[in-house]
């Protein structure tokens, strides 16, 4: 018995989102909002079925998006998503061929990320703490910044995730994909000062796997650490548009300054090369940590 052809674009759409079990909820989430703007944009032309989607439908949603002010990076991601939910139909049996395959838009020049220089960095982490929600920021701003971590893996880090005695994390990146990563000696001492107080901020008999804590005791959000950093950055002179990220762009480019070793860079920082023809290297972790502890500004620094 054949599979029942989907008759509508929501049937469409939720088969594809409900198959990305190998995804991150961040793409997932990503990939609802691109598929919702553009059935909209579809039901807005009339059309209200797979079958009519051809080039020129495609081609006019890129110039609708033009004209929206959307930019060719953003573009570029909805015709990602757009590519990728065609290909799932495809698959299926649900459409002939996919008409985004072969839509381009043209690259504008990529913004470098900002990043604080490493006297900048510094002076950030060194800011003594005061309140026992100091000492959380702190071990937080360290770790961003000692290791390389995206914010939704640090929120995502659960205490058996964190090895301070052989000054490692265990983290899970985009795609479910776990990395080890090193720790400097300054988060190293951050991250224990954190513990030393954890259990204040947990509630009585409630068991919370998250490392890191609201004062709630509640696992944290990546809002909540945005929204703390750039309290964090007021509060010292900063500037307020400084973000959790920027660390992580921090941690990047200081390393990769410092020890010019651009494969174990990449590796640390979890990136993916979707380039075919780009060999990519797997680097083994004492390489890594090797490499870590020779060329970050924090790993080795005493900061007595």
């Amino acid at each position: 018995m054949g599979r029942t052809k989907v008759d509508t674009l929501d049937a469409a759409g939720g088969l594809f989102l409900d198959s990305l079990l190998d995804k991150s909820a961040n793409t997932v989430l990503a990939y609802r909002r691109d598929i919702k703007k553009f059935t909209a944009y579809l039901r807005e032309q009339k059309i209200t079925s797979l079958q009519p989607i051809d080039v020129t439908c495609i081609q006019g949603y890129v110039a609708f998006c033009h004209r929206d002010h959307a930019s060719a990076r953003s573009i570029m991601r909805s015709l990602s998503a757009l590519r990728a939910w065609f290909n799932f139909l495809v698959h299926r049996g649900e459409m002939l061929h996919n008409p985004a395959l072969r839509i381009n838009v043209p690259k504008t020049s990529r913004r470098l990320p900002r990043t604080l220089d490493v006297d900048q960095a510094i002076s950030l982490l060194e800011q003594k703490p005061v309140t026992l929600l100091d000492i959380r920021d702190l071990a937080m701003w360290e770790l961003l910044y000692s290791s390389g971590l995206r914010v939704s893996e640090l929120t995502s880090l659960t205490l058996g995730g964190v090895d301070l005695r052989s000054r490692e994390v265990r983290v899970l990146g985009k795609g479910n994909k776990e990395r080890v990563l090193p720790v400097g000696v300054c988060a190293q001492r951050a991250l224990e000062k954190w513990l030393n107080v954890r259990s204040q901020f947990l509630r009585r008999e409630v068991v919370v796997e998250a490392f890191f804590l609201t004062r709630n005791g509640c696992k944290m959000s990546n809002r909540s650490v945005q929204l703390r950093l750039r309290l964090w950055a007021r509060k010292y002179g900063f500037d307020e548009s400084l973000h959790p990220h920027m660390l992580r762009h921090s941690f990047a480019s200081h390393m990769l300054e410092s020890s010019g070793d651009l494969r174990a860079v990449q590796e640390l920082l979890g990136h993916v090369n979707i380039s075919t023809t780009q060999i990519y290297t797997h680097l083994d972790f004492q390489h890594l940590a090797k490499v870590y502890d020779q060329a970050h500004p924090r790993a080795r620094r005493d900061n007595k």
